[in-house]
């Protein structure tokens, strides 16, 4: 497993300047290698190495490591444009980044991190905040990137550990979760017990900000573009916490050995043709992926499984007597009621009860 975890520095006045330094001249050193990258259109670090590496060192004062470090960025950055089938383009690098490789440009001492920077190293104390169990020894460190926002300055550092799958036959509990806007999940377990996470005050506030981000729009003005990027910036941190927040409640609520069944809503973004066009911002944008993801790593920290199964279905399927019909579903009523027996619910706890069956049917055939 590889997490990211976003460590808070707190450097003092003269380490801030010797950062900003290295930083400016990592990323003018990666502008630099980038050009050569998009006039020459070829990528190979070897390449790279061969044209650039003298001028980085002499140029741009970049230690050995630092300047192998802005070939690899440059690169990967590159490789990441032409495997999604980008456009070919200069990619340029605005904000103030740097990467560090642990043990080369970036370790630990004691209760501090020491940091590479182009007039020598620095040892910076840092903050965990909640992530003191990656820091107990067990986890592998990996290239850190240097981040400053808003005056403040982190390590965004990847941080891998081997963990073992539980095995099938040790799961005692199965878990349908249901992902969805009205409620944001909804459970249903072995004990034939429901949870629902109320996803109103998030469309509501979701709501809020697509208006603000219209009127901002609408103006043109520099300062309301500067600030319509400020907005989608917290709303992206804001939506990321609150996911944070209902994995670990939905996880936490029970014990290792749980296996949590979900859906695959990997298309979900495939889904613009037959949504209205009122509400496609928010059932499009929905980080419904993200959650699940949370979800995933949380419940294999905890020593529980998932797996993700198609949705088809699963609200329009009665969980009693299994007749599958469109019209069991209304959606705007978000209820279900079966044709054929007349079992009545929520629909989002209908989806719930089929994935939980679906769960059930999965550890017996594994067993089996």
């Amino acid at each position: 497993m590889t997490l990211t975890a976003r460590i808070k520095i707190f450097p003092t006045s003269e380490q801030v300047e010797m950062l900003l330094q290295t930083t400016r001249a990592y990323g003018e050193a990666c502008n630099c290698v980038s050009e050569l990258v998009f006039e020459s259109r070829k990528m190979s670090v070897t390449f790279l190495h061969k044209q650039a590496y003298r001028h980085l060192r002499e140029s741009y004062a970049l230690r050995s490591q630092m300047a192998q470090s802005v070939l690899k960025t440059v690169a990967a950055r590159y490789r990441s444009l032409k495997g999604n089938k980008h456009s070919w383009t200069r990619i340029q690098f605005k904000k103030p980044e740097y990467d560090l490789v642990w043990h080369r440009d970036y370790s630990m001492a004691g209760r501090l991190f020491s940091m590479n920077t182009l007039v020598g190293r620095i040892k910076v104390p840092f903050e965990t905040k909640g992530m003191e169990a990656y820091f107990d020894g067990s986890w592998t460190f990996g290239t850190a990137k240097f981040v400053t926002k808003r005056g403040k300055f982190y390590l965004h550092i990847p941080m891998s550990k081997e963990i073992g799958e539980i095995p099938t036959a040790s799961i005692r509990q199965v878990v349908g979760v249901d992902l969805g806007m009205n409620f944001t999940a909804t459970t249903y377990d072995t004990d034939g017990q429901s949870t629902f996470y109320n996803g109103r005050p998030i469309k509501d506030k979701r709501s809020r900000f697509k208006q603000l981000r219209r009127a901002l729009q609408q103006a043109g003005t520099p300062s309301a573009r500067r600030k319509l990027k400020r907005i989608g910036d917290r709303e992206n941190r804001w939506m990321m916490n609150t996911n944070h927040q209902i994995s670990k409640a939905l996880v936490h609520r029970y014990d290792p050995g749980t296996l949590f069944v979900l859906e695959d809503l990997s298309g979900i973004r495939g889904a613009t043709e037959i949504v209205r066009l009122k509400d496609r911002y928010e059932t499009v944008s929905w980080s419904f992926y993200q959650l699940r993801l949370m979800i995933e790593y949380k419940a294999l920290l905890q020593g529980s499984k998932t797996i993700a199964v198609d949705p088809r279905y699963t609200s329009q399927r009665c969980s009693k007597c299994g007749h599958k019909e469109k019209a069991n579903r209304d959606k705007k009523k978000h209820s279900f009621c079966c044709k054929e027996c007349g079992y009545r619910s929520n629909d989002d706890r209908i989806a719930a009860m089929n994935l939980q069956r679906i769960g059930m049917k999965y550890i017996a055939e594994v067993v089996a």
